[in-house]
């Protein structure tokens, strides 16, 4: 794996480096097979004889994706069914539609491929990429999608500061946001400040999607400049700003209100019909008729006439819809390992078959004690690095291991899986032996040697050590499971700490309003270091949970959050200066001393190496990959592009 993400076409970045420093155009590279003729589903052909649709040639760009499908051309018809968990699983629909961004990745995680951009360029010095769109593309409403629509999203919306408080880290370089410029009608350049040499993989990733998300001639009329009166609107929808009507109309990437507007136009295969909002028990969407793929006959994607997203309230009526043949494709909230020999045992029953899923995750329970604490007490406790070591030596991991994962598994914190060759060994391994006289020793010394009436230790300023870790259940159940062990754990060195259960909505607001004693989350980063270092320094301003503040001072450049220290300044240049390091080797030292750095840190507490997970595919589906990458930056099973799996009676 001495240069896992090649760019398109082939050609990997070492090569890429040694071509002359010429600009890199990938339509010269690859080539593309072009439908002679192109086909509809039957109810699309039948809206085009009744005068309600135009022809299909006048609804597909004139150069449509033309996809190969996983096993062979497919047959159209059928309703995929998937299941929701409650009112904020919005990226479970994510996962399975939002895949149309410029750019998309392989289906091994391995290289970048065109998408909504048929073709592009990068300058020498890989801070200007040219993207080549589709001309005739169309939003699913059947107006132009032109290169007018990007330049709106990103200069319009995403760089506006009432909307977004700083310009997203994917399209900022230096401290400085991208500049996003219209050459033609099919053609949209990107420039940054410096070089960016990581953004066609940030592109194809789920927090790459905005160039593609906001459509010009819908939204801007949300926008102050419309001239409407948006407070009287935002008043009369039972809304606050102008900023709130925007988002209930056109959404944002991780946000439930991307899939509650039936009237936003979309690029997706399915287009909403019964939307994503509260009280809702079921999400139907359905097929896109001016959707710009085809296969390789011709025929216009998708294969499935509809999806339709079951909503659960937990994860046993989850569970009985899949074993009762109800769902077609899952392995969210159901991949729990628990839930394996069940699965298995009725998979005949069912009519199902297994899904194998590869983690690309570090960790599988990492604890963040939230560093930048408005409690001056609880910011001192935590912000203590002798505090986080004991409690991290406190832990019995191998007892959670085995009966949590069933052994599954082995003792880590954070950083690069073992297969990788960026793999930290002290970064992954410090402090994960079990050693509670140790640990007891530490916070004696650390000043935490006083104990109340009940025999739990006091901080040094008298208060309690009582604290309490977000966990969602509905999303982790097993995290739930080990946080109990490990409540368990550390009651022994007389810690008193309560397993806080809550909705995924309020586990966002706390973490956003900085509200959180702690959170766990599975650790991102094990094969794709770069493209999520949220655990390595604070880097995601939602996911870096130990110190929000600090991810919100470095996404903004200094104006918002909080100054971190010397440490996390540190990393944060060494990183910008790795994103701009097109050469693998270099890379990888740089990110070495990024790894360092967090060793000697120790911010966050990890469990164990994160295992591989699971999945069910309904017999009769097809087209479906029965191994796929489990990851975020691959959002499974988008990638897998959805649109072309089918249904055999």
């Amino acid at each position: 794996m001495q240069d896992p993400i090649p760019l398109p076409g082939g050609l990997s970045r070492r090569g890429f480096l040694a071509a002359s420093g010429s600009v890199f155009a990938l339509a010269a590279l690859a080539t593309r097979a072009r439908a002679a003729t192109v086909n509809e589903a039957p109810a699309l052909a039948d809206m085009v004889k009744s005068g309600g649709l135009p022809a299909l040639n006048d609804r597909l760009p004139q150069n449509p994706l033309v996809v190969t499908p996983h096993e062979k051309i497919g047959t159209y018809g059928g309703a995929i069914r998937r299941g929701l968990r409650g009112s904020s699983d919005h990226n479970g629909i994510l996962r399975m539609v939002g895949n149309q961004g410029l750019v998309r990745w392989n289906m091994d995680f391995t290289e970048v491929l065109p998408n909504v951009a048929d073709s592009w360029e990068i300058g020498p010095d890989a801070t200007q990429f040219t993207f080549k769109l589709r001309p005739g593309m169309r939003w699913s409403d059947g107006h132009p999608f032109t290169a007018d629509d990007v330049v709106f999203a990103i200069e319009e919306v995403v760089k506006n500061p009432e909307l977004y408080s700083a310009t997203p880290a994917q399209l900022q370089v230096a401290g400085k946001p991208v500049v996003v410029e219209k050459v033609d009608d099919a053609t949209v350049r990107f420039t940054f400040a410096a070089a960016n040499a990581l953004f066609l993989e940030n592109l194809a990733t789920p927090l790459g999607q905005h160039p593609t998300l906001f459509p010009k001639h819908y939204c801007s009329q949300f926008l102050p400049s419309s001239g409407r009166d948006l407070v009287a609107e935002a008043k009369a929808a039972g809304l606050g700003t102008w900023t709130e009507l925007f988002r209930a109309k056109c959404g944002d990437i991780e946000i439930p209100s991307r899939w509650a507007n039936p009237d936003k136009p979309t690029l997706d295969p399915w287009v909403v019909k019964e939307p994503y909002t509260g009280g809702a028990t079921r999400v139907v969407m359905t097929r896109n008729p001016y959707f710009w793929q085809v296969d390789t006959e011709g025929n216009q994607l998708p294969y499935a006439d509809e999806l339709n997203f079951g909503i659960s309230q937990d994860v046993e009526s989850l569970m009985l819809n899949v074993i009762s043949g109800q769902i077609d494709i899952q392995d969210r909230h159901i991949n729990i390992l628990a839930n394996k020999p069940t699965l298995s045992e009725n998979a005949e029953k069912g009519g199902y078959r297994l899904l194998k899923l590869v983690p690309s995750a570090s960790q599988q329970c990492q604890i963040y004690l939230n560093m930048t604490h408005k409690d001056p007490g609880m910011r001192e406790m935590f912000a203590n690095k002798a505090v986080r070591q004991a409690l991290s030596l406190g832990l019995n991991r191998q007892e959670i291991i085995d009966i949590v994962y069933f052994g599954q598994s082995e003792p880590y914190q954070t950083g690069p899986r073992p297969t990788h060759p960026w793999h930290h060994e002290g970064l992954s391994k410090q402090f994960t032996e079990f050693d509670p006289d140790k640990a007891n020793a530490l916070l004696d010394e650390a000043g935490y040697d006083k104990r109340d009436g009940n025999g739990w230790r006091l901080r040094p300023d008298g208060g309690a050590t009582f604290f309490a870790i977000d966990v969602i259940p509905t999303l982790y159940p097993d995290l739930v499971d080990t946080l109990e062990l490990v409540k368990a754990h550390w009651a022994e060195l007389g810690f008193d700490v309560k397993v806080n259960t809550i909705e995924r909505a309020l586990y966002y607001t706390r973490g956003d309003d900085n509200a959180h004693d702690a959170q766990v989350w599975p650790g991102p980063g094990g094969l794709d270091p770069m493209l999520d270092p949220r655990d390595y320094f604070a880097f995601h301003p939602q996911g870096s949970r130990y110190a929000i503040p600090w991810a919100m001072w470095y996404t903004s450049n200094g104006a918002a959050g909080e100054e971190p220290p010397e440490s996390q300044k540190q990393r944060f240049a060494l990183f910008d200066q790795a994103r701009a390091t097109a050469d693998l080797a270099k890379r990888g030292e740089i990110m070495k001393q990024v790894f360092d750095l967090t060793a000697e840190a120790f911010e966050t507490i990890g469990i164990c190496l994160a295992v591989g997970g699971f999945g069910i595919i309904r017999n009769n589906l097809h087209n479906v990959p029965e191994t796929q990458p489990d990851s975020w930056s691959w959002p499974n099973p988008g990638p897998a592009m959805p649109q072309q799996f089918y249904f055999t009676a």
